[in-house]
């Protein structure tokens, strides 16, 4: 049975997706999640970019240990020099040069001759190789490339000395059948090709990605590059835990599997849309809040007679806790530890205890802490920022017969407070106002969204927003059983993280 490398662009391609940008602390926390997922392949940043991704690329590398940590770059010197120098300290340093070999682009975007496209593949790669000992070219756009011109370049990459041929289908244009020949059409004309991994990278917007991959597999490709939860450019990316749970569920079919711990893959979704505050669709395959649920009552009998008859997986697969344990004011921090472990969480001693103050102080407020309460608290502290500003009280006056009013004291780094009133449309625009009367910088709400964490009229309320001040824009999260206090702390979150960059 062969191993299938899974290549995770989720930091790279997933990040460059509209509303999904991340600070250094969640880049660094999504990577080490990565790790404990244990995919083979962290594709970190484009390191030439800008300072942000360089640092990022940087700061991964020195603390991923456990997988290869790559960086993008063009067919350019600079891109390669910069990429080898953010990976210098990486366990697994990988290089990932890429050109464009399609008819379209090389006339269009590149301007190139096929022969000077042929003649930048054998320099860059050749240049990256003498930097490290692990480089991947990608074909850009290979999946509308004549085959026997990207044979040639294949063939070209092959002989300079990468060791990871990757053909993309960039724009998401093709079918499963086409990938497969394409697949098949390299395998046969490019010598030496065995002794290197195929990579392949399919786009969904035809939603073909996963099916596109799949069937890459069954014609030999032996690396898979994707993202958590399917994020990306436009229709985003072929979904890793899609391809991961397909593989895995259809293994002896498909003389495969990966080296995925997939009962990571439920805490790796929900910690990544928490992050980026995207909400994973109810009906997403695989981790979904309806992936294991069933109504038909024809469905609810046939499971609770034998679980295999509408169920293909099961819940503990994917790492969704059968655990049952009520969780309150009397638990110790043992059993909160316990607990914490169950879901997938290993804190170190100071994160368990501020984790474990937060839950004692929800315990007040709450009759029963359920895991999804405990499971948003955690996520909230693993998302470390700098609290230029922190919420010290607020009272607001509403009503159907007065206009909004709130008072807000807001707390600096020194242990200063600012106060101000403003007046708004409702509760939470004046309280934005306030806000924005303290911080002194221009604020723009772009999104706003509210969840009810559990279930119940004590239910933890969990506020989203999307902020952007002067072409920047970034994600805040509150907690609160207060939905007004949950909304003040999402707004101040969004400033800090402005004031951080």
């Amino acid at each position: 049975m062969k191993t299938i490398k899974i290549f995770d662009t989720t930091l790279r391609d997933g990040e460059q997706s509209p509303g999904c940008s991340m600070n250094l602390s969640e880049k660094i926390e999504v990577a080490k999640q990565l790790e404990l997922l244990k995919v083979d392949v962290i594709e970190a940043g484009f390191a030439v970019s800008s300072p942000g991704d360089f640092k990022s690329v940087e700061t991964i590398a020195k603390a991923i240990k456990d997988c290869s940590v790559a960086s993008l770059s063009r067919s350019v010197k600079k891109d390669i020099d910069a990429s080898y120098e953010a990976l210098r300290q990486a366990a697994a340093p990988r290089i990932h040069v890429f050109l464009a070999t399609s008819p379209l682009h090389m006339q269009y975007k590149l301007k190139m001759t096929e022969e000077q496209v042929l003649e930048h593949i054998r320099e860059s790669v050749a240049y990256a190789r003498s930097l490290v000992p692990d480089v991947e070219f990608s074909a850009e756009d290979a999946s509308r490339s004549d085959y026997a011109f990207l044979a040639r370049a294949v063939q070209t990459a092959v002989d300079a000395g990468a060791g990871t041929i990757n053909l993309p289908d960039t724009v998401g244009y093709v079918l499963p059948q086409e990938m497969q020949a394409m697949i098949e059409y390299v395998r046969q004309h490019v010598d030496g090709i065995e002794n290197v991994d195929i990579s392949v990278h399919c786009h969904n917007d035809l939603g073909m990605a996963v099916a596109n991959s799949l069937a890459s597999v069954g014609a030999g490709a032996t690396q898979v590059e994707c993202t958590v939860n399917g994020i990306g450019e436009r229709a985003g990316n072929a979904s890793l835990e899609e391809i991961v749970m397909a593989i895995h569920t259809r293994r002896a079919l498909m003389d495969a599997d990966t080296n995925i711990n997939t009962k990571q893959l439920y805490r790796t979704s929900r910690l990544l849309s928490k992050i980026i505050g995207v909400s994973i669709p109810p009906n997403k395959a695989v981790v979904g809040a309806n992936a294991f649920a069933h109504e038909s009552g024809i469905h609810q009998h046939g499971v609770l007679a034998k679980r295999e008859t509408y169920e293909i997986m099961t819940p503990e697969s994917i790492g969704l806790t059968t655990n049952k344990m009520v969780l309150g004011k009397h638990s110790g921090r043992h059993a909160f530890d316990d607990f914490l472990k169950e879901l997938g969480y290993q804190l170190m001693p100071e994160e368990l205890d501020a984790a474990f103050a937060q839950f004692k102080e929800l315990c007040d407020k709450k009759k029963e802490v359920t895991e999804y309460d405990v499971e948003a608290l955690v996520a909230q502290k693993a998302a470390k920022v700098v609290e230029h500003f922190r919420l010290k009280q607020f009272v607001v006056n509403s009503g159907n017969t007065i206009q909004a009013t709130a008072n807000v004291t807001l707390e600096d780094m020194s242990g200063a407070t600012q106060e101000q009133v403003a007046l708004g449309d409702g509760p939470i625009d004046a309280a934005y106002q306030a806000i924005e009367k303290i911080v002194q910088m221009p604020l723009h709400l772009n999104n706003y969204k509210i969840n009810a964490v559990s279930h119940g009229e004590d239910a933890l309320g969990e506020v989203v927003v999307k902020v952007s001040s002067e072409n920047r824009t970034v994600t805040g999260r509150g907690l609160s059983t207060d939905i007004i206090e949950a909304s003040m702390l999402a707004y101040i979150n969004a400033v800090n993280k402005l004031l951080g960059a």
